[in-house]
């Protein structure tokens, strides 16, 4: 008898992003939100930059493949605001969703976050699953992605309390750039 879904899914170590995970990575981020995840406004602040240092991490199954990824980013708050990270994407294999893998990257990535010190993420995603982390659009309304999105999927989490007070303007890249290595390249 084979195992079911949700016991292949429990089955899974979250662990730190290595350079060789690029490849897998990147499929996996295909399979799971397609061609059109390039395009996206988070994408815009993510591109030619790197993770945030020591936040981006994989879950791998019992044999080793990469079957989850999340990664944050450094950003800014505005022109001179305050410094944030934005959390994404946040994928998992097609096949195994529902089986606690997302969530368990997200409490992973939270809680290093935190650990590191930083205050505050935001993302930009479904509040119906991202509020059991804590995420809301309470405190983002006056800020703005740098390109098309909708306003009431803009979520942040404060780590440290305070974190966002008068946040405002729109959200800027603040991460390490890549120096001649390939976009996939985590150091």
């Amino acid at each position: 008898m084979s195992p079911s879904r949700g016991e292949i899914a429990r089955a899974f170590a979250i662990v730190g992003e290595r350079v060789g995970d690029a490849a897998a990575r990147e499929a996996l981020l295909d399979r799971a939100m397609g061609p059109k995840r390039k395009k996206k406004s988070s994408e815009k602040l993510r591109r030619g930059r790197r993770p945030s240092e020591g936040l981006a991490f994989v879950a791998r199954d019992a044999s080793g493949a990469v079957v989850g990824t999340v990664r944050l980013w450094d950003v800014r708050l505005g022109e001179g605001g305050p410094a944030a990270l934005l959390l994404g994407p946040l994928a998992v294999e097609p096949g195994l969703k529902c089986g606690g893998i997302g969530s368990a990257l997200m409490r992973h990535a939270t809680v290093e976050a935190a650990r590191l010190g930083h205050g505050a993420i935001l993302l930009v995603g479904d509040a119906p699953y991202y509020g059991r982390f804590g995420f809301s659009a309470d405190r983002t309304g006056a800020l703005a992605m740098p390109g098309p999105y909708e306003r009431h999927r803009l979520l942040a989490l404060e780590l440290k309390e305070g974190a966002l007070d008068g946040a405002k303007g729109t959200i800027k890249a603040a991460g390490r750039k890549i120096k001649g290595q390939a976009p996939g390249f985590v150091a």
